[in-house]
């Protein structure tokens, strides 16, 4: 490609973004203000299992995006050379002007989740307000960053469940969707991986890359005339503090960890401390219990075993199932064993495996007329897949045992947080137990309704934050390890049944009464085939 920067610049969106805009512009619309919402339906679903949560991510990276995109010479003349199935021109003069004059993303605003945040189906995570061209060109783009770094972030968020405390590499940049391999590592370390093998965005990130050796290292000595444990003792001469050995290019049990316990004896001879041995292939729990006795008989009860080869998070519960098996059978110590694993997570990581795609959408939700604001809808046959009109806040309700019960989406001028906070000040206690409660409506089904008691909640926080206002950061951008933080402290907020890996129960995303109210009023006038308000 000669100019990758027209690829990935202003231009990195769809053509039809591009001719609506055209349109609008004809019509005189393309400077009012509209509001659109970034949200997913479902949580991605791998078949056999299903995420109950996801974890937000890439807004650091959109904003990135945003700031350098811009319709500058070379992007309006290559629309300047476009022409339509007749030959005429596709774009027009006075708009291509317009677009070299207007055409950034400087009247943009935004409100987001912050990234590593927990976030639900149904629940706008990034909110774009600005002129109705502009913010229609930024559909593609945002959906682009958002929805892939999201979908990494939660498939880690699931195998950092399933490993628990232990070390999980992310190893999968081999296998990524070309430069994807860096946005998805980014997203791994976001949702639960430890560290990545990808050198130059770990480096980037400031985390430092990890590794070992491939199979070819032991091939190119064997091909030489030289053994498998010259080739483990050449490593270690050269690294004898990083030696993590791959036991498996011979046999595993034979010839591969007799080689590497002779190698880590003379390493301890000399002062140094081995880390440990990777499994690349076989039955990885069995060997895992053999190669830890082995270990263990050798004096070596503290050296890794790392695990890869298409590891997710119901493979490394299946691994861990089968040595608390198979250690009770010989007598080991399942725990031990369990303890000393680290996971290299790779392609059924970077790829998300079984859902390779989130569903995220961005909807025109709201359009400011002359006078006022108009809230927009977008109907389907499927209730659940009709966006929430209007402008909105979203809040988190956090109950008595501080676990997250709700995610509520309010009118911009409802503030349940404020109700909540006047409820806790009452003297009576009879008030505050049985006189007030927050009604959470179900957002497409008006026969679900659950009331919550403001005795029951102990927080209740909005989740959108002011990101760019005109076009300007008034948002401080968190450091990679805060953020992760956030992830931890949301996990650690969810109900162990909404983190389950196979089954998870539905977390509840309600919407108040007036939101309700505000949704069947439009629903009923389009049903009817009037037209909306003037404007």
């Amino acid at each position: 490609m000669n100019d990758r920067s027209t690829a990935e610049g202003i231009l990195f969106t769809d053509q039809y973004h591009l001719t609506m805009a055209q349109l609008y512009f004809r019509l005189g619309m393309h400077e009012r203000q509209a509001q659109f919402d970034h949200f997913f339906r479902n949580y991605p679903d791998y078949g056999e299992h299903r995420a109950g949560f996801c974890v937000n991510a890439g807004l650091e990276w959109l904003l990135d995006w945003m700031e350098g995109a811009r319709f500058g010479e070379q992007e309006i003349s290559l629309l300047r050379g476009m022409t339509s199935r007749t030959g005429r021109r596709l774009f027009d003069e006075d708009f291509l002007s317009w677009l070299g004059e207007n055409g950034d993303f400087g009247g943009i605003s935004i409100q987001a989740v912050p990234e590593g945040r927990v976030v639900h189906a149904h629940v706008p995570l990034t909110v774009v307000n600005g002129p109705l061209a502009l913010a229609q060109i930024l559909e593609t783009p945002l959906l682009n960053i958002l929805n892939y770094q999201t979908l990494i972030a939660t498939k880690a968020a699931r195998v950092r469940e399933s490993a628990g405390d232990a070390l999980v590499l992310e190893f999968g940049v081999r296998r990524a969707h070309d430069r994807g391999g860096n946005a998805g590592t980014r997203a791994a370390l976001i949702g639960g991986a430890d560290f990545s093998s990808n050198a130059g965005i770990s480096h980037a990130l400031g985390y430092p890359p990890k590794g070992t050796h491939a199979h070819s290292l032991v091939q190119a000595f064997l091909a030489q005339g030289m053994t498998e444990l010259d080739a483990f003792q050449a490593y270690a001469d050269i690294y004898p503090d990083e030696c993590l050995l791959l036991v498996d290019t011979i046999d595993t049990l034979e010839s591969g960890v007799p080689n590497a316990i002779r190698v880590f004896e003379r390493l301890r001879q000399k002062g140094y401390v081995p880390v440990g041995v990777r499994l690349d292939s076989g039955d990885l729990a069995h060997l895992s219990t053999r190669v830890a006795q082995m270990l263990d008989d050798a004096g070596f009860p503290d050296a890794s075993i790392v695990l890869s080869n298409e590891l997710d998070e119901l493979r490394i519960r299946d691994i861990k199932r089968q040595i608390v098996r198979e250690a009770a059978e010989g007598g080991q110590d399942a725990d031990g064993i369990i303890n000393r694993l680290v996971y290299g997570v790779g392609t059924r990581l970077i790829t998300s495996a079984g859902d390779s795609s989130l569903g995220g959408v961005y909807k025109l939700v709201g359009l400011k007329g002359n006078k006022s604001w108009q809230p927009a809808i977008k109907v389907s046959e499927d209730p659940a897949k009709t966006a929430i009109p209007g402008n909105k806040r979203v809040w988190r309700i956090v109950n008595a045992r501080g676990l997250a019960t709700a995610d509520l989406l309010t009118l911009k001028e409802e503030d349940p947080a404020s109700e909540w906070q006047n409820d806790r000040s009452r003297n009576s206690p009879a008030d505050r137990l049985y006189g007030f409660n927050l009604q959470l409506l179900h957002p497409s089904s008006s026969s679900k309704c659950r009331r919550l008691p403001f005795a029951s909640i102990s927080r209740i926080e909005p989740l959108l934050t002011d990101v760019l206002t005109q076009g300007q950061l008034v948002y401080e951008r968190p450091s990679l390890e805060e953020i992760r933080a956030s992830r931890r402290a949301d996990v650690a907020e969810l109900d162990e049944e909404v983190r389950g890996l196979t089954d998870p129960k539905p977390y509840d995303v309600a919407v108040s009464e007036s939101l309700w109210a505000l949704q069947e009023k439009l629903l009923r006038t389009l049903s009817t085939g009037r037209a909306g308000p003037n404007s």
